[in-house]
């Protein structure tokens, strides 16, 4: 698809600053600080940093990251419904934007006064609002709930009616923020449907979600985004292994330990496929190599290095040795190096951990030990639990 070269979003170097106040935020405690002239400190936080990116005109962005990323801020301010810190970002076209559950809704008015008033907000007539308002309804599947006031509403009818007005409005911009992971499958697939008549009317869509495989599949260009800070930006099923990466390497470093006595210390470790090609992606029943690198402070006499591979529940998996092999080390002294390679990976599909041990040989010493010290992921297309093991069934005659 050609797009134009004509941006229809540009944002350049923005940054949004929010001020933290300490103590307490009562009017109370505001006053008091007031009378009493007590001078609270102010702590600065900025959630986006420097951003920069362009959305052609009919490209559908996708934007991906943890919590507390800045992506809904992004969007907010995409949307103008807050200005930026510092930076600049300009528009081309007709905006409409779903960005909150329910946002712009009154609790105590029904669906159909929402809608009227939902509309206006988002700029739409009210001659247009009386024209598309039967389809609105239809496509939010509220028809028996309409006359009843929001408050009623789940999140999901809720999000149902905010999309289908947003949608209705007829922009030229549309901004989602999570609209996928609210509301039951059909739903969804309503929504993608929507959303794919948008892409061939050539109109513009950036969407926040946390569902990978969707954001991928409807996604022209995805940016990633991590503490504010743009870490990703381009094709879209390389800044989702990107993101999913850098998920895998969180979780190793908020699981991790280290400990031991240290004469004998585990330096780094390679993984490699089996075409050597250094990776943390591994397909099932393929190879795994590992390099081990490790130095000794003085010499160590049969040492044992070993590793296990646990699932995200903690349960390991699998879990070798040199000792379990009959492979014997008289003593290592100095910088080395010691591999093993797994020629066969027969784990289900998901994410693993990867520890490496130094122990003596009678297991009373434990020279180092790195817990959870990498993060794997496992693709396959066959579907079981665990380990797989050729089995053969077979009916009692």
């Amino acid at each position: 698809m050609s797009y134009s070269s004509i941006p229809a979003i540009s944002v350049q170097n923005v940054s949004k600053c929010f001020r933290l106040r300490g103590g307490g935020s009562t009017l109370k405690s505001l006053v008091m600080d007031m009378v009493l002239r007590r001078h609270k400190k102010m702590s600065m936080f900025y959630a986006l940093k420097d951003v920069s990116f362009e959305v052609a005109e009919g490209e559908t962005v996708g934007i991906i990251g943890a919590n507390g990323a800045g992506k809904s801020t992004l969007l907010s301010l995409v949307a103008g419904t807050m200005a930026p810190t510092s930076g600049k970002i300009e528009t081309r076209g007709v905006i409409s934007s779903l960005l909150e559950l329910g946002a712009g809704f009154h609790p105590d008015l029904t669906g159909r006064e929402n809608i009227f008033l939902y509309g206006a907000i988002m700029g739409l007539p009210l001659s247009q609002l009386k024209k598309r308002f039967d389809a609105i309804v239809s496509f939010a599947e509220l028809e028996k709930f309409i006359d009843q006031p929001v408050k009623y509403y789940s999140s999901g009818m809720c999000v149902r009616l905010g999309f289908s007005v947003a949608v209705e409005v007829d922009p030229d911009i549309l901004l989602v923020d999570e609209v996928l992971a609210v509301g039951d499958t059909a739903f969804q697939r309503k929504c993608l449907a929507r959303m794919e008549e948008f892409r061939r009317q050539h109109k513009t869509m950036l969407i926040v979600s946390h569902d990978l495989p969707t954001i991928q599949m409807i996604s022209d260009r995805i940016l990633l985004l991590d503490n504010g800070e743009v870490k990703g930006w381009g094709e879209s099923s390389r800044i989702v292994e990107m993101y999913k990466r850098m998920a895998r390497e969180k979780s190793a470093r908020s699981l991790g330990r280290e400990w031991g006595t240290g004469e004998l210390k585990i330096t780094g470790v390679v993984l490699c496929d089996e075409h050597g090609k250094q990776t943390d992606t591994f397909r099932f029943n393929g190879a795994l190599e590992a390099t081990i690198s490790y130095t000794a402070i003085h010499p160590v006499e049969n040492p044992v290095f070993g590793f296990s591979i646990t699932n995200e529940r903690g349960n390991v998996m699998y879990g070798n040795n040199t000792q379990i092999e009959g492979v014997k080390i008289d003593s290592v002294a100095g910088e080395g190096r010691i591999k093993f390679r797994i020629s066969h990976l027969k784990l289900a599909r998901g994410n693993y951990f990867l520890s490496f041990s130094a122990h003596s040989w009678d297991h009373k010493v434990n020279y180092h030990r790195l817990d959870n010290f990498l993060a794997i992921a496992v693709e396959s297309d066959r579907t079981f639990e665990g380990c797989y093991m050729d089995c053969e069934w077979k009916m009692d005659e």
